[in-house]
């Protein structure tokens, strides 16, 4: 496993170092924000900024890409994250930071396309499965390690900032300094969403509803949690076990829909996601027991839109994997740009249950309707179904790394990461 993890470590590193930066400043924003007295609803619009700029990341990373390659493209980009979080201590306003946001959210799209496409250029086809699963480790793993930050200083102050953008620009030695050779970007292909909607409606239906509900937790889960009473400790406790609880239910959740109807497993999945919503706002004033519920909606949603993915893939042929996951990624940026600006007003209007309430209008709808498509065509199953892989929403250029399901099974062996499959953002 070393002699293979060895010629990507400098990528790994890199990610590692920017997404601690990115996963502090996205909980630091909330905090900051309802310290300096910005309202639910504004703070949702500032949240959503990053997932438009997420969006628009999409159309502009190939072309930067092709034009700079891909060292100069991460040190440009790398830089524009780090001044981006300098900016939001120096212009403390919504408008500012809903900028920035969308900013921050552009770049990180291009940065993750150039780590994945250089991932995929140095892996082996038999290897890939090993180096997607130490990929998803860093990935989580960095993002719940970065709230924990938050429970060493305070928060009014530059302090917290000046770290975040530190762990940014760090992010840029180990890529900077790798003798790794920089591959071809090739464009991505896209399916029309009608085509993808004829050929598995669930997986669209799953990837829409998964945005709206995993862009709400992103954005407002640290608002929530301030708003229910918790300490700064608290906040960064609540989001580390919100994403640690999809590291420990998406794998087990995954397998299992290999050898069930997955629009099945999708339906109890969010079902039961919406039981531990209710759960979640019940413990809200329980003290600990609010980062149990918390765990368990984690382990539930970020299971959904992977699964959706899977429901996809078992419809496609091979050569259509890539365009049909690139097109079902932007129906979910489409909702994850939605849910913060939504679920932030409805917090305004009715208080921070709302956010809990909202999990489960979104996760519900998707329950009943693959109940629905269920009882529809109950006779529809695939002939040879694709192996669930955990991921988390990046960029398409993560689908070339997907494993084969013999592939991908050694890897979890030889990894012992079995209890880590999971799923950012």
């Amino acid at each position: 496993m070393l002699p293979l993890i060895i010629p990507v470590t400098a990528l790994l590193c890199g990610a590692a170092l920017l997404l601690l930066g990115t996963g502090l400043l996205n909980t630091l924003l909330a905090l900051r924000g309802a310290q300096e007295g910005f309202s639910d609803g504004n703070m949702g619009l500032i949240m959503s900024g990053y997932f438009v700029g997420f969006f628009i990341g999409t159309f502009l990373a190939l072309p930067l890409i092709s034009r700079m390659g891909h060292i100069r493209a991460f040190a440009f980009c790398a830089a524009l994250v780090a001044c981006s979080v300098l900016l939001h201590v120096l212009f403390v306003n919504p408008w500012a930071w809903g900028l920035g946001r969308i900013l921050t959210g552009t770049a990180l799209v291009i940065l993750y396309t150039i780590i994945e496409s250089w991932l995929n250029a140095q892996t082996p086809t038999e290897q890939r499965g090993r180096v997607f699963a130490v990929y998803m480790v860093v990935n989580l793993g960095a993002l719940a390690l970065a709230q924990q930050f938050l429970q060493f200083g305070e928060i009014g102050g530059f302090g917290f900032f000046a770290v975040a953008s530190i762990l940014v620009s760090l992010s840029l030695l180990p890529v900077t300094w790798t003798r790794v050779s920089q591959p071809e970007v090739q464009d991505v292909q896209r399916l029309k969403l009608k085509t993808l909607f004829r050929i598995a409606p669930v997986a669209l239906y799953g990837a829409l509803l998964s945005g709206l509900a995993m862009g709400a937790f992103w954005g407002m889960s640290a608002v929530y949690a301030g708003r229910i009473g918790l300490d700064t400790g608290g906040v960064a406790m609540f989001m580390s076990c919100g994403i640690l609880g999809g590291v420990m239910l998406q794998y087990p959740l995954g397998r299992y829909s290999d050898h069930h109807d997955r629009r099945r497993v999708l339906a109890v999945a969010s079902g039961v996601a919406v039981v531990a919503s209710g759960l979640l706002a019940l413990l809200s004033s329980m003290g600990n027991w609010v980062l149990l519920a918390i765990a368990i909606y984690g382990g539930l949603a970020f299971a959904v839109y992977p699964l959706a993915v899977a429901h996809l893939v078992d419809h496609l042929e091979h050569k259509d994997i890539l365009a049909g996951g690139s097109a079902l990624l932007l129906v979910h940026g489409i909702g994850a740009a939605i849910g913060p600006a939504a679920s932030g007003w409805l917090m305004t209007v009715t208080g921070p249950q709302a956010l809990p309430a909202y999990f489960a209008a979104s996760l519900g709808v998707l329950a009943l309707i693959a109940v629905h498509y269920l009882h529809k065509e109950r006779t529809e199953s695939p002939e040879s179904p694709a192996p669930f892989v955990p991921m988390v929403r990046t960029t398409p250029t993560v689908l070339e790394m997907l494993p084969e399901e013999d592939e991908f099974d050694s890897s979890v062996e030889e990894t012992g990461d079995e209890q880590y499959r999971e799923s950012n953002g």
